[in-house]
């Protein structure tokens, strides 16, 4: 019996052919979703790279900045090093001059010297002569007024001593700044003269500049004055260590003065060892009081790299420090 007779096997057959039909969808859908897959993939392996491209684009950015920053620097090194040079020769020079006015000093002293044993020569024979006593008392009087002048010029060669040595210290630090300038060895900051005024102006600039918050510390409240804190914006918050007597009317009545303003936060710290200030995690400086009165080891640094490692002593200042009572 033919299919056309028999509706079940025609129905059958059509079945069939639409199981078919569906095994190939199904096949050609599979094949476009891996299709479609495979072009996710390739779109994200685009995007990655357009970010890459933003990431290089950034990254040359702050190169062409840093290259710039390096020229500054470099420039500021170059009249660094023609000023630093400029005064070794005038050092060099003082001292040249001061060297020759100690020969000459140590020449009258000495021709001095040989005058008054001549004098004394004299005199000695003159008492064994029967010459007038007043005479013995003009020579007296005239090896009195050679011996005052003797002791002046004493004190005169001992202050340009006092000035060589004084101008070779200098001299040292010049060329131990030179040589840092150039980038020809490390300073050596044992006998480097920075007096305290100097530091508590580099730390106004840095105050200056300041945005957002600032951390300082200084060895006494006084130190305070220097600062000129009342002209900071008052968006600025201000975190301050310091040595102070609650006991004492000027420590007290300067500590109720800060503590009026609403952006400042006062602790004591007794340490007295340093000058720092951070301002906005952007800028640091740190100075180290040494043994001699002008000597302090300075580190001044916009380095983020420095300021991430040198944060831990900004925080020591601050959590070392206690409320005031």
């Amino acid at each position: 019996m033919s299919q056309d007779n028999n509706p079940e096997a025609s129905l059958r057959a059509k079945l069939e052919m639409k199981e078919k039909q569906l095994i190939d969808f199904q096949e050609e859908l599979k094949e476009k979703n891996d299709y479609i897959e495979l072009l996710k993939k390739s779109l994200e392996k685009f995007e990655d790279k357009v970010k890459q491209i933003k990431f290089f684009d950034e990254q040359l950015k702050v190169k062409d900045d840093l290259i710039n920053n390096l020229q500054n620097s470099l420039k500021l090194k170059d009249d660094q090093i023609n000023t630093l040079k400029d005064s070794l020769k005038l050092k060099d020079e003082q001292i040249e001059t001061l060297e020759n006015s100690l020969s000459i000093k140590e020449e009258k002293i000495e021709t001095l010297e040989k005058t008054i044993k001549l004098k004394e020569e004299k005199i000695k024979q003159l008492e064994e002569s029967t010459i007038d006593k007043d005479l013995f008392e003009e020579k007296d009087e005239e090896i009195k007024k050679l011996k005052e002048k003797l002791e002046i010029l004493k004190e005169e060669l001992e202050k340009a001593d006092e000035d060589l040595e004084a101008l070779e210290k200098e001299n040292e630090v010049l060329r131990n700044q030179l040589a840092a300038a150039s980038g020809a060895k490390i300073i050596d900051w044992t006998n480097v003269e920075i007096p305290k005024s100097l530091i508590l102006e580099k730390m106004r600039e840095i105050l200056n500049e300041a945005v957002h918050n600032v951390t300082i510390a200084v060895p006494d409240i006084k130190d305070l004055q220097e600062l000129h804190l009342y002209d900071l914006r008052s968006s600025v918050s201000m975190k301050v260590s310091c040595s102070l007597n609650p006991g004492l009317e000027e420590d007290a009545e300067l500590l109720e003065e800060l503590e009026s303003l609403d952006n400042i936060s006062i602790r004591l710290y007794e340490g007295q060892d340093r000058y720092l200030i951070e301002r906005d995690g952007e800028e640091l400086m740190f100075a180290i009081i040494g043994n001699e009165e002008n000597n302090h080891l300075v580190l001044h640094t916009r380095d983020p790299k420095h300021l991430k490692l040198l944060r831990s002593l900004v925080m020591e200042s601050w959590l070392r420090s206690r409320k005031i009572e």
